[in-house]
């Protein structure tokens, strides 16, 4: 049983996690085929906190995001790519989840920090716009008036693919306790 969850993990292994960009302009991209790890001082990103990247299913670069300003695989702002509700001193200030099923459209969860308490709110990113760069084609749609610096998800099946999105936040979601 467990040698077959293994298996379909493995074989359904995709790149998009290739290409980290964090901190003050500094990079990573791992190479799955070769096993080869590079770094780069290309990235954009003035952060000491939070932040995400991600890439598509062959570990090209797509964009980036300290949850303020969203910048695109040529490291330039992304159209539509800011002022992001999250906050760059939030520990983890966005989260890059991509839509089931659909090559072109990620969301970017944004959470706000202790200082400035923005909530969850998320901004849809469509990557195929402006020839391939992407674009922000929502942004700010609430989901939490308050909440906590962190957000994380997880796969909920893998048949459908569905991802869970998690934060904490108090009993009625505007506070927490």
């Amino acid at each position: 049983y467990y040698l077959s969850i293994l298996w379909a993990l493995f074989a359904n292994g995709q790149d998009q996690a290739a290409n980290w960009y964090f901190g003050e302009n500094a990079g990573i991209s791992f190479d799955l085929n070769t096993n080869a790890v590079s770094t780069t001082l290309d990235g954009q990103l003035q952060t000491r906190e939070g932040c995400a990247s991600i890439s598509d299913t062959n570990g090209d670069l797509l964009f980036y995001t300290d949850g303020t300003t969203v910048y695109n695989q040529n490291h330039q702002v992304m159209q539509g790519g800011e002022g992001l509700l999250g906050d760059e001193s939030s520990t983890q200030s966005a989260l890059i989840v991509p839509k089931p099923n659909d090559l072109d459209i990620y969301y970017i969860f944004t959470v706000g920090s202790n200082i400035n308490p923005t909530g969850l709110n998320y901004s849809v990113v469509d990557i195929s716009q402006n020839n391939g760069l992407g674009e922000v084609v929502f942004s700010n749609i609430g989901l939490l008036p308050s909440c906590a610096e962190k957000v994380s998800a997880v796969v909920k099946d893998c048949s459908s693919g569905s991802i869970w999105v998690i934060t904490f936040s108090g009993p009625t979601g505007n506070s927490i306790d």
